[in-house]
């Protein structure tokens, strides 16, 4: 049964994480294309650039031949509308790293927003499955991770990295993304096959309410590589001096 548990997460993991990053990520970044228009030219030190490129092809291919088809099936059989539930209530326990980042940056009254959101969508909003905070008192979330706190306290991005099955990053938002791992209390409450089951669901989940995005961006682009870099840079400067 053990065994069965061990194939069964890590099937899942290498369904789920390449669009860990190019899922969440794509979101931020096409906001920001939004805004901006196309990414601006940004100085980013990239000196494994060779071995970047080669990754973000593997990561691609990893979407379109194996999470995008799973995700279009769940779209099928799942209704928008539950899905758009699940969404919600997956980042309603995302709450710990927000609360904490937000009071590491001294930002203390997006933290009281943070944590009087937890509450209401936690009990009235059940579970955070709806988001009354939002929809009855115009609480709007206030994003912060650790990969941001570092870049508040003046640590800057070092350099470029794309990981397997994770995607864009940099040397700061890779250290930022451990901290962020150790600040969910399911870390220490759950087994790690439970937790790798969950977010391969949740980022399925996810994909499933934004396909199309993703090839969308890719489309565009002249030169994919250095757009979703420089858009990834430029989102994340964005972020942390909001």
């Amino acid at each position: 049964m053990k065994k069965r548990r061990v194939v069964f997460a890590i099937f899942l993991f290498l369904i789920a994480m390449p669009w860990v990053c190019i899922a969440s990520n794509s979101q931020g970044i096409s906001s920001l294309e939004e805004e901006f228009g196309s990414p601006e030219k940004i100085i980013v030190r990239d000196p494994l650039e060779s071995y970047n490129r080669a990754i973000t092809t593997f990561n691609d291919k990893a979407y379109f031949y194996a999470l995008k088809p799973v995700a279009k099936g769940y779209a099928k059989i799942v209704p928008e509308t539950v899905r758009l539930s699940i969404d919600r209530c997956f980042k309603n326990l995302e709450f710990p790293i927000r609360f904490v980042n937000n009071v590491l940056q001294l930002k203390f009254k997006n933290a009281g927003i943070e944590l009087t959101r937890f509450v209401i969508n936690s009990s009235i909003g059940i579970a955070g499955f709806t988001d009354p905070a939002r929809k009855w008192f115009h609480l709007e979330p206030k994003e912060e991770d650790f990969g941001q706190t570092l870049g508040y306290y003046h640590m800057g991005s070092v350099f470029h990295i794309v990981w397997p099955f994770i995607g864009p990053s940099n040397l700061r938002d890779t250290i930022g993304k451990a901290g962020d791992i150790f600040t969910q209390p399911a870390t220490y409450l759950l087994d790690w096959w439970i937790l790798i089951a969950a977010r391969a669901f949740e980022k399925i989940n996810y994909t499933s309410l934004h396909i199309g995005e993703y090839e969308s961006m890719k489309k565009a682009a002249m030169d994919y590589y250095i757009f979703i870099r420089d858009a990834y840079e430029q989102m994340r400067i964005k972020q942390i001096k909001e």
